[in-house]
């Protein structure tokens, strides 16, 4: 469930890749280091220049507008490009359409920067049809996904050669199906071997996944059906399969992989094994709480288990928290002879070196802090750079440690700097991009030397922004609030302007609370609520936002698997019995409570209404899941099981917000796209059948053929604010009394 409404990020300086980090597969940068660890490659509208972190007036065009106009045609709106190994070609991608949430479908062109040509590649295809294009190391070949098949081209004579023609919509080759893409964040299906002799991909097979039916009313006079494979909770997975193929064409040797016959399981990471002759995969049971590392001889197909664990919730998968690795990737050492892991096994998260053969483990983070993320391994220098907030699960800060395990974590960004960072630190470690903001001060980009944290012409822009922010003339307060059950939430507080303690506000709370989402930050924009038409503080609101246990924040393993079959009630009073302690303020009108949230906060906000009708008087709650059992199994199983029986989809029922809708009393907004391929407009019948079943009185609007995102429409936007804005006016009256 990873559309969840969180609010998108656009940085004035672009997006930054990781490089050193994920290079098996790196698909989502459009902005490259250079191997000196200063100079950086950025798009530039339709060329392609080259950067020094050190000198920001020096720019180097490498490859102009004129070099990607083909003849007879505009220039090339560069998306994403990548290099070759050796630098001398230039992968374009353009044209992109979206599959499903991310823009992964579009047309590849090669520059090629000796010959000073530009060539369309898969020229006999259709526009826009091709998927994760990328060079064999040694950039004489590009392979890519067309239709569910994989292709190899080669670059000196474009001749394509076709590796899969099994491909079809339910055989799918090369990438995967709904449910591995939004909750495994698998997309890019298949790997480059070391030596560009062979190429191992995944094959799915959604042939027994049962299809859900969405009723597109609105393109054609009659209307049609749109399926999607759709496996819900309690229905297995589509099995996969692991295979490799050489890249002349020819047979596919298929790896030896168990799995459970009628439960099934996953594979969510495959890389090669830092050599041409095995692969090295992650295998995940079923129920996600028992992992699995396998070495897989690509000869013979034979594998072996080298390291496991298990865990009584469940087991994350790196991408699900350091979004860097959605495209792949595996972190060896000393030529291929260690590689890097995650785990929270101690009881917080934290990156182990593991022997090739598993027998062998190092602790490299040390203490009661979680890893947030991973931004760069200098094997060189010997540091693994982090991010990491030891004191406040609001904050974000980047931190470094020897690679060895010795030593302590030594934070890196400025103690004066109070709030969130995020850096793409280079590869030897030398250089970072840096971005920082915290609730009152605004995004501010900059690039920094490590590990002494100074620009490099001397401008501290953050410094300086810090300084010029006027904290006094922000309206909101973070603070701790413990419950009646001894659990300590971090929230934030925004108090209407002109704010007099005597008077009595109407309160907003915004609610997320499952393990997707974390919504007090102390980051620019956490305290805005972007529906409301106008300002909220102006109008005379207080708005309100929690963490509950069970979100990801970095309080370790046990607050964040406490929800473990738990979604929907342990979530939930957790934030009613915190709503009660914030309540006791003299200044709450409680008569004037009001809740409202998307998705997972969807669901939140019914389970809130329905469950403590006396505390939440408004809720808005948009496309919420309504019924647990028609969500995705990946996603629903994780954190509350499988439900092989009715005993056990009883969690599923008990955190489900139609169990418990007859007992609403207040006023509630139901909004839903019929669209939605992540949360079906099902959800919203089944609620609206026991709503009508208890005689329970609501507003329902339903956005005809719109996502998840309801974004789609000319005036569907401001009709979906106004239409937000109203209701929480008309129903939680703004203003002092």
């Amino acid at each position: 469930m990873n559309i969840k409404h969180q609010r998108i990020r656009l940085f004035a300086a672009g997006f930054f890749c990781l490089a050193g980090i994920n290079t098996a597969s790196a698909q989502i940068p459009s902005t490259h280091w250079a191997k000196d660890g200063y100079q950086y490659y950025r798009a530039q509208g339709s060329s392609i220049v080259l950067l020094d972190a050190r000198d920001a007036a020096k720019k180097t065009e490498i490859v102009s507008q004129a070099a990607l106009t083909p003849t007879g045609q505009k220039a090339l709106a560069v998306r994403r490009f990548y290099f070759s190994e050796d630098g001398q070609k230039v992968l374009i991608y353009t044209n992109s359409k979206k599959v499903w949430r991310y823009n992964t479908r579009g047309d590849y062109w090669l520059y090629d920067l000796t010959a000073k040509k530009l060539t369309k590649l898969g020229a006999k295809f259709p526009a826009s049809s091709m998927m994760f294009a990328k060079f064999s190391p040694d950039a004489s070949k590009v392979a890519y996904v067309v239709n569910h098949n994989i292709y190899v081209e080669s670059l000196a004579d474009n001749n394509v050669t076709q590796l899969t023609t099994d491909g079809t919509t339910k055989l799918i080759n090369g990438t995967f199906d709904w449910a591995y893409e939004e909750e495994l964040f698998c997309r890019d299906g298949f790997r480059w071997s070391p030596d560009s002799k062979q190429v191992a991909y995944w094959q799915i097979d959604a042939s027994k996944t049962k299809n859900y039916l969405m009723i597109n009313t609105t393109d054609s006079i009659y209307p049609y059906v749109v399926p999607v494979e759709y496996p819900v909770a309690g229905e297995p997975p589509s099995p996969f399969k692991i295979g490799v193929v050489p890249v002349t064409g020819g047979a596919t040797k298929w790896m030896d992989i168990p799995t459970d016959p009628v439960l099934q399981s996953y594979v969510p990471r495959m890389e090669w094994a830092a050599n041409s002759n095995e692969l090295i995969i992650q295998h995940l049971n079923r129920a996600q709480n028992q992992s699995e590392l396998m070495m897989c001889n690509v000869a013979t197909g034979k594998a072996k288990t080298i390291y496991k664990e298990n865990d009584a919730a469940w087991i994350d998968v790196l991408a699900s928290w350091d979004d860097d690795y959605s495209y792949g990737g595996w972190d060896w050492f000393k030529k291929g002879a260690e590689f890097l892991w995650p785990s929270e096994k101690d009881g917080w998260r934290h990156l182990y070196r593991i022997s090739r053969d598993g027998k062998k483990e190092k602790l490299i983070t040390k203490g009661n802090y979680d890893v947030m993320g991973i931004n760069a391994i200098d094997e060189q220098s010997g540091y693994v750079y982090f991010m990491a907030s030891p004191t406040n699960a609001t904050q974000a800060y980047l931190y470094r440690t020897k690679l060895d395990g010795s030593g302590q974590a030594e934070r890196l960004s400025p103690a004066n700097q109070v709030g969130s960072h995020d850096y793409d630190v280079s590869p030897n470690g030398k250089a970072a991009t840096h971005t920082f903001s915290n609730y009152y001060t605004q995004y501010v980009n900059e690039t920094v030397s490590l590990p002494d944290h100074k620009t490099f012409n001397g401008d501290e822009k953050v410094n300086k922004a810090i300084a010029a922010a006027d904290k006094s003339k922000n309206n909101a307060e973070y603070f701790k609030v413990k419950t009646a059950d001894g659990v300590e939430m971090d929230g934030w507080m925004v108090k209407p302007n002109n704010f007099d303690s005597k008077k009595k506000y109407p309160i907003v709370f915004y609610v997320y609370s499952e393990p997707w989402g974390q919504t007090a930050k102390d980051q620019y924009g956490a305290t805005f609520n972007n529906l409301y038409n106008g300002d909220m503080a102006e109008d005379g609101y207080i708005y309100v936002s929690m963490d509950n246990r069970g979100t990801p924040v970095p309080k370790g393993r046990a607050w964040r698997k406490a929800i473990y079959q738990g979604i929907g009630t342990l979530n939930i009073r957790d934030q009613a019995m915190a709503a009660k302690e914030v309540l006791k303020n003299s200044f709450v009108d409680t008569s004037r409570v009001a809740v409202w949230g998307w998705s997972g906060g969807g669901s939140t906000t019914l389970n809130l209404m329905f469950q403590y009708p006396d505390i939440y008087k408004t809720g808005i709650a948009v496309a919420a899941v309504g019924n647990q059992l028609t969500y995705d199994n990946i996603y629903q199983e994780r954190y509350t099981g499988v439900p092989v029986n009715e005993a056990g989809k009883e969690a599923f029922r008990k955190g489900s917000p139609i169990t418990y809708a007859k007992n609403l009393k207040g006023n509630l907004l139901y909004i839903h796209g019929t669209a939605d391929d992540n949360v079906h407009y099902s959800n919203a019948e089944q609620l609206i059948n026991e709503l009508v079943k208890y005689n329970r009185r609501f507003q329902l609007m339903s956005y005809p053929n719109r996502t998840h995102s309801i974004s789609e429409g000319e005036g569907t936007a401001a009709h979906l604010h106004q239409l937000y804005t109203n209701y929480l006016r008309a129903n939680c009256a703004p203003g002092a009394r």
